[in-house]
């Protein structure tokens, strides 16, 4: 399928395809959007191909870093007002932009999917438990036509060939990336690679 013949019909969402990318290219810069709109092409590839929801997926995708580039300011007053997790004052951006960010969504789109809110917040970190989407959305985020990374070309063809092999892959990466830099990881992800590891390997 061509990205944009996709014509959104299960009222998922209050907005047409179209109207969704006019909000969200309001949201984030050029280069921003130009990434968002890459990982929508790949996110419905990989729903054709392993039988997921086209629509949620692009509709995921498009949302996926709305509010990437809010200020930490914003982020840690939607933090404190719906009293999400404490520890998350400790981290920054790479996780707030979906954590939080699915807040943002909520409160300025008018967006309550929470399957697609759940995409929205697990892309960057990952869960011990995701769904289709979540997988979908991560992974297309990951290895989008655009990634240039060491890596990347391998984390595709894994993933052309399993899905889950590709959420193992990303997080075994990701979190041996953080550890290699001394940067500190966020729980959940740590649970995440636990589980996938035992879920995939074992």
């Amino acid at each position: 399928m061509n990205v944009n013949d996709l014509e959104y019909q299960n009222n998922y969402i209050k907005y047409t395809r179209s109207e969704l990318i006019e909000r969200v290219s309001k949201s984030v810069n050029e280069s921003r959007f130009n990434h968002i709109l890459r990982v929508e092409k790949k996110a419905v590839e990989l729903a054709e191909q392993y039988n997921g929801d086209v629509e949620k997926a692009s509709i995921a995708a498009l949302l996926h870093d709305y509010a990437k580039q809010r200020s930490d300011a914003e982020f840690v007053k939607y933090i404190n007002k719906y009293e999400l997790k404490p520890i998350l004052l400790d981290y920054g951006n790479a996780i707030w932009h979906g954590v939080v960010g699915a807040e943002i969504i909520k409160s300025e789109l008018n967006i309550y999917d929470e399957e697609i809110l759940n995409a929205v917040r697990r892309h960057t970190i990952g869960a011990p438990v995701m769904t289709l989407l979540d997988q979908i959305t991560f992974m297309a985020d990951y290895i989008e036509d655009g990634r240039d990374f060491d890596g990347v070309k391998e984390a595709r063809e894994v993933t052309s060939k399993s899905l889950q092999e590709g959420v193992l892959y990303q997080l075994e990466h990701t979190t041996s990336y953080l550890v290699e830099n001394q940067k500190p990881i966020y729980p959940e992800m740590i649970d995440a690679y636990n589980a996938w590891v035992q879920r995939v390997k074992l």
